[in-house]
């Protein structure tokens, strides 16, 4: 494999799309795109990873059988994504909810073809590399969109939202749980889509520092994630919860004024700290001593639809303890299932009408050459089965003593509306 690096004649969203539509042709794509937005711990602008090599799929023993696989590849890039109930494997739970979508719990892969882009430049390893070039730059984008045919409609209406929310206030009064991620699923059957476009409409619509397109073999995942789950940097593990979600103002003014209102929000408050004390504690199961800091606590961060509330909690890996064990004291999100973390998710696990599958679990990539990884939270996230037709997204908030149900329901309308749009529909009565 031979690495060169080569001009780009079109815009990076020009040659975005057509890498895109040119990449339709493989079983496995992985594209994951910054935005613009890359911080001191990406390593990446953008990436498109295609073509599987050797390939890891799994739906039990996930992460042992993880482990084995990633010590047989030294590879900078080995894209995947891990499903969120996983964690049935890592603590005594059970979800006993339909899985409709039917993805696998986690699938990676070493790509036989890897593009990087950088400032001006797109650098690509493969057997060929101006081959690849070539093609790429010869590939056709669409002039006009797909026809979207989908009929979303939500699998709770919202006096079963409200009663499933009353629940979840009733285990906080009685103490089991001090707050909780409740979610709720938005599907449609028979769903004829262009998983490419629709991507790629959403990332327009919303694009976000987790962005990423994800295909193996008929499953899809379109995600316009602004959350990073877990990344490590040269021993360094980097945690970043979102907890704290607004809708954008219609002026400057405006949404300063809305950003300043979430500063001085007790409950936008106290739902961060909560998360930011979860990850300290979970983040301590794995860390030398006395390493862990809360670096940056509540930066309101603005995307096309929402302001939200971001903290950085950091530490310095233990060298005795392996990556796997990292993301078993980990995984999943904090900023998904609530706190108490087990307590959470079992309630979850009981009221919640659907399976989440990969929606609240993560993708991402390790690097086996200089042992690091970056995951997002996959929210904001399309899931589609195109053998079966069926599309899926869910969303969710935090719910504590001091929430109202009418607001946390609006709150998932709100989050609903960026993929709502990339579908160019509504949701169905």
């Amino acid at each position: 494999m031979r690495i060169e690096s080569f001009d780009l004649l079109d815009s990076k969203d020009k040659f975005h799309q057509k890498a895109l539509h040119w990449s339709g042709q493989f079983d496995e794509i992985s594209f994951f795109n910054s935005n613009g937005s890359l911080d001191q711990w990406g390593r990446f602008e953008s990436v498109l990873a295609v073509n599987s090599l050797h390939s890891f799929c799994a739906d039990r023993n996930v992460l042992d059988q993880l482990q084995q696989f990633l010590s047989l590849h030294q590879c900078e890039f080995i894209p995947g994504f891990l499903s969120y109930d996983i964690k049935n494997e890592i603590e005594e739970l059970n979800t006993i909810a339909n899985d409709n979508i039917g993805f696998p719990a986690a699938y990676f892969f070493v790509p036989a073809i890897t593009i990087r882009w950088t400032n001006n430049q797109v650098n690509i390893a493969a057997d060929d590399p101006m081959a690849v070039y070539q093609a790429i730059c010869d590939t056709t984008v669409p002039q006009t969109r797909a026809i979207v045919d989908v009929r979303v409609r939500s699998r709770w209406t919202k006096e079963e939202y409200l009663v499933a929310f009353d629940k979840v206030q009733q285990h906080i009064q009685r103490g089991d749980i001090y707050e909780v991620n409740l979610c709720q699923e938005f599907f449609a059957e028979h769903a004829h889509i262009s998983p490419i476009e629709v991507y790629l409409h959403l990332n327009a619509i919303s694009p976000t520092p987790f962005s990423s397109f994800f295909k193996v073999g008929q499953y899809f995942i379109m995600s316009a994630s602004p959350e990073r789950f877990l990344a490590k940097r040269q021993g360094k593990l980097i945690s970043q919860p979102i907890k704290g979600t607004a809708k954008r103002g219609l002026t400057k003014e405006g949404d300063q004024d809305i950003i300043n209102q979430m500063l001085q929000s007790q409950k936008e408050i106290a739902e961060n700290v909560m998360i930011v004390d979860l990850v300290r504690n979970d983040l301590t199961r794995s860390a030398l001593p006395g390493t862990v800091k809360a670096t940056r606590l509540f930066e309101v961060q603005s995307f096309r639809q929402v302001h939200q509330m971001i903290s950085t909690i950091t530490c310095i890996q233990d060298p005795t303890i392996s990556n796997m064990d990292v993301f078993r004291h980990t995984f999943p999100a904090g900023s998904m299932t609530g706190a108490p973390k087990i307590a959470a998710m079992r309630i979850c696990d009981q009221i919640e009408a659907s399976k989440r599958g990969v929606y609240a679990g993560s993708m991402g990539y390790f690097d086996t050459i200089h042992d690091e990884f970056d995951f997002n939270v996959v929210i904001r996230s399309l899931l589609y089965n195109k053998q079966t037709r069926y599309l899926s997204f869910h969303t969710g908030g935090a719910v504590t003593n001091q929430a109202s149900a009418e607001q946390e329901y609006q709150e998932c309308l709100l989050k609903a509306s960026a993929l709502l749009s990339a579908l160019n529909t509504t949701v169905q009565q």
